[in-house]
C-alpha cells in the first residue's frame, strides 16, 4: 500500500493535475506543492463552482487535510494572500490546514520587472514567460542572494538582504534595462505588512513531514507545469525555471527519495502547449480550433490560448522513463467524443530516419516530423460515464493503445471537468 504518492504532469503542463490532486486528496492526509510558483494554475470544479489555485495545493478544498507550500516553491506573498482571501470569502479557508516552508524563496517586485523587461528585449527570441518573476526568483536562489519566507520573520535580516539586493538590481534595471529602480523603504514596509498575514503559516515543513511519516500519515506531492518543461530534462530553453519531474518531490519538500512509494503521471488524451518552443504534433487551422474550443484550452493563469495537437507517445515514453511512472491518468477523453478519426504519434521522422526516442535538443526537435497511427473515433458521449466497461468500445481501445505505446498502466480516466467526472480504476494509495 502506497503511503506517499507523487503526481506530475507528463506533457507540457495543463494536463488537469489540479482535478486529479483534488480527487486523490480523499485518500491522503497531507498535500505538498513542491516546485514552481504562481506561473502555474490548477483548476478544480466542484458542482457549479470553479476554483483556480496558483500556489495553494489543490487539496485545500478538503477539510482536515494539511496543505503545504514546500521548499522548492517560489512564493509571491501578494498572490498567496489573494488566494487565501478568495477561500475566506467562500468560508473554505481553515488556518490550521496551511503551512509554508520557511525555506521557500520569495518573489520580489524587482523579479517581476526583470522578467517582463528581459522578455521584451528578446523580441522574436522570447521564451513565452508569464512575466510573474518566477525565473529571476530562481536565479537569485541559485546565486545565493535570494530572500526566503523565513526571513519575513526577522525584520532585520529581511532589511539587510533587501538592501544588498537592491544595490545590484537597481543598477542593472536603470543602466541596462533603462527602467525605474526601487526604493528600499517601499518594498520593506509592503513586505512587512504581508508578513503579518502569512507569518503564522511559515514553519519548518521538512520536520513536519518527517514526523507525519513516522505516524504513517499519507502524503500527496503535487507537481506544477509538466515534464517537458523541466529546466534540466525539457525542451530547453523553452522551459520553466524549476525541476518539474518526480525527483524534485523529494528535494522540493525536504524528504528523502526513498520515502516516495509511487509516481503518477497525468496526460491529456491529446496534447497542448503554452508559450514558445517545438511541439511535433501541433495542429493548425480548424483542427486545432476544434480541440481548443471543445477542450477549453486557455491558460488558467494567463488566459492565453493553448497550442493543440495529437497525443504524442514518443514524448510520453520519455516522460515515463525520467519520472519512473507507476501509473498514468488520462484526462479530457470526452474532448475527443465527436471525432471520426483520432491520430496518435508513434514515432518521429528525422532526416529520413525513424526515431522512437524524444530528443530534448530544440534544434533537433524542430525538425522532427510525427509518424501517425490513425484510430477510429467512438462518436458518442463519454462525459458522466462511471466505469471503464461502460465507455464506448473504441474509447476503451484508445486507452488500451495508449497503455501499449507508453508501457504505463492507466489508473484513472477523466471524462469531464467536474470532480465527479472520473473513472478510478486503481487508487494509488491503496496499491498499484
Amino acid at each position: 500500500m502506497a503511503k506517499n504518492v507523487v503526481v506530475v504532469g507528463a506533457q507540457w503542463g495543463d494536463e488537469g493535475k489540479g482535478k486529479i490532486v483534488d480527487i486523490l486528496t480523499e485518500s491522503a492526509d497531507i498535500v505538498v506543492r513542491f516546485q514552481g510558483g504562481n506561473n502555474a494554475g490548477h483548476t478544480v470544479i466542484v458542482g457549479e463552482e470553479k476554483y483556480i489555485f496558483h500556489l495553494i495545493p489543490s487539496g485545500i478544498l478538503h477539510a482536515g487535510k494539511t496543505c503545504i507550500i514546500g521548499d522548492g516553491v517560489v512564493v509571491d506573498p501578494e498572490v498567496l494572500i489573494q488566494e487565501i482571501n478568495v477561500l475566506k470569502a467562500k468560508n473554505l479557508f481553515r488556518p490550521e490546514d496551511l503551512l509554508i516552508s520557511k525555506n521557500a524563496h520569495l518573489i520580489m517586485p524587482y523579479h517581476k520587472k526583470l522578467d517582463i523587461a528581459r522578455e521584451r528585449l528578446r523580441g522574436e527570441n522570447k521564451i513565452g514567460t508569464t512575466g510573474r518573476g518566477i525565473g529571476p526568483a530562481y536565479e537569485d536562489k541559485v546565486a545565493r542572494c535570494g530572500i526566503k519566507c523565513g526571513d519575513l520573520l526577522c525584520e532585520q535580516d529581511f532589511r539587510l538582504k533587501l538592501k544588498a539586493n537592491l544595490l545590484e538590481k537597481n543598477h542593472y534595471i536603470r543602466t541596462i534595462l533603462h527602467e525605474d529602480g526601487f526604493e528600499i523603504h517601499q518594498i520593506y514596509h509592503t513586505y512587512m505588512t504581508l508578513a503579518a498575514t502569512i507569518g503564522p503559516f511559515i514553519k519548518n515543513t521538512s520536520k513536519f513531514l518527517s514526523k507525519a511519516m513516522e505516524f504513517k500519515r499519507s502524503i500527496l506531492f503535487e507537481g506544477a507545469q509538466g515534464t517537458l518543461l523541466d529546466v534540466d530534462h525539457g525542451t530547453y530553453p523553452f522551459v520553466t525555471s524549476s525541476n518539474t519531474v518526480a525527483g524534485e518531490a523529494a528535494t522540493g519538500s525536504g524528504i528523502g527519495p526513498s520515502k516516495i512509494d509511487a509516481v503518477i503521471g497525468v496526460t491529456k488524451a491529446y496534447a497542448t502547449r503554452v508559450g514558445e518552443g517545438p511541439f511535433p504534433t501541433e495542429l493548425s487551422g480548424k483542427e486545432a480550433d476544434r480541440l481548443r474550443e471543445q477542450g477549453g484550452e486557455y491558460g488558467a493563469t494567463t488566459g492565453r490560448p493553448r497550442r493543440c495537437g495529437w497525443f504524442d507517445a514518443v514524448a510520453l515514453r520519455y516522460s515515463a522513463r525520467i519520472n519512473g511512472l507507476d501509473g498514468l491518468v488520462v484526462t479530457k477523453l470526452d474532448v475527443l467524443d465527436n471525432l471520426k478519426e483520432i491520430k496518435v504519434c508513434t514515432g518521429y521522422k528525422l532526416k529520413d530516419n525513424l526515431i522512437d526516442d524524444f530528443p530534448t535538443e530544440c534544434s533537433c526537435l524542430w525538425k522532427c516530423e510525427p509518424v501517425y497511427e490513425t484510430l477510429e473515433g467512438w462518436m458518442s458521449p463519454t462525459q458522466g460515464v462511471k466505469s471503464f466497461s461502460k465507455l464506448p468500445k473504441k474509447a476503451q481501445a484508445y486507452i488500451k493503445r495508449i497503455e501499449e505505446l507508453t508501457g504505463v498502466e492507466v489508473i484513472i480516466v477523466s471524462v469531464g471537468a467536474n470532480r465527479r467526472d472520473a473513472i478510478i480504476l486503481k487508487d494509488p494509495f491503496k496499491g498499484l
